[in-house]
């Protein structure tokens, strides 16, 4: 495994990161859910990215499946190499506090957390939204709160724009609690955060996580073929329909897919290569049994782009 630095600050991160959006809910096997959890800490991963509203239908499922992992198989010894992050800000309960950036939503929310996990302390704590209504003062405010109380070590924001990403930092510098990490979309079929997101993400030293790095799963060689039954469109998922899988993406993965080989790499293996070549501290893989992650994790043997391949993969993508 390699661990960058993240930011300015002194904490690294593995350049493959888990999330546990998928695959660890009250629906999945929790054998399998153990497994892949398991061999991912085996093999150097280390960070564990997971939200109050994960494992949906079920929200809050996949942090419950998460401590009762954590107590059947670890020691605090154990607990204290793994970097563990939580998230609030998207609906979570009905009525008036249970979404958004408030004091009362975000204190509430981490506190829940932690009682599902069963956790003293999260190491990062994200606000998982900007939110409009709430002035950015007291979100904050509240995240520094978390820190001083000894909820969460760190705290972290994401899908921030630029403009809110500053104004975040900023107010966060004065109270003496600084951004560690923004967490955003980016992949070869989603690009948007290169230019200005990242250009402040250097200016206030703040450490960059990507997720969804392979489209969903559309940058592997699964839709190649046809939509397999056991794919995340052939399950009817929330944010995978089969309008996305176009022949115009198709064609493109095909290529791609095509250079991966030249490469010696899967595509999704180039997939996450590729969002690890410049600005960013550390993708988030998604896995459906322990195989995808020893089969990710192999993008490491391969970081390197040369000249020649970028464009080739600008051409390709236009």
């Amino acid at each position: 495994m390699i661990y960058n630095r993240c930011g300015n600050s002194g904490l690294k991160l593995p350049a493959i990161s888990l999330g546990l959006w998928h695959n660890f809910g009250e629906n999945d096997v929790f054998s399998n859910s153990e497994a892949i959890l398991k061999r991912a800490f085996e093999l150097g991963i280390t960070h564990f990215d997971l939200a109050n509203n994960y494992g949906r239908p079920a929200d809050g499922s996949a942090e419950e499946t998460f401590g009762r992992i954590l107590k059947k198989n670890y020691t605090s010894n154990d607990r204290d190499k793994m970097v563990v992050a939580t998230k609030a800000g998207y609906d979570m309960w009905e009525g008036p506090y249970g979404d958004g950036g408030s004091k009362k939503y975000l204190v509430a929310s981490l506190d829940q957390s932690l009682r599902r996990m069963g956790l003293e302390y999260v190491d990062i704590f994200y606000h998982h939204r900007y939110d409009p209504e709430t002035p950015l003062e007291e979100t904050m405010a509240t995240l520094d709160l978390m820190v001083r109380q000894g909820k969460a070590l760190y705290v972290g924001i994401s899908n921030y724009g630029p403009e809110e990403t500053k104004r975040a930092s900023e107010i966060l510098k004065k109270l003496g609690t600084p951004c560690l990490i923004n967490q955003l979309r980016y992949s070869m079929f989603d690009r948007h955060i290169e230019g200005k997101q990242f250009e402040v993400h250097k200016e206030e030293g703040i450490g960059t996580i990507a997720f969804v790095p392979l489209a969903q799963g559309l940058l592997t060689d699964k839709y190649i073929n046809g939509i397999p039954s056991d794919s995340r469109i052939g399950k009817k998922g929330l944010y995978l329909r089969e309008k996305d899988v176009t022949e115009e993406k198709i064609a493109k993965v095909i290529k791609l897919n095509d250079l991966a080989k030249e490469r010696g790499q899967s595509l999704a293996q180039m997939a996450i290569a590729w969002d690890l070549r410049g600005d960013v501290t550390s993708v988030l893989i998604g896995a459906s049994r322990p195989s995808q992650v020893e089969d990710n994790i192999k993008a490491l043997d391969n970081l390197e782009f040369s000249k020649e391949e970028l464009d080739r993969i600008d051409e390709i993508l236009k």
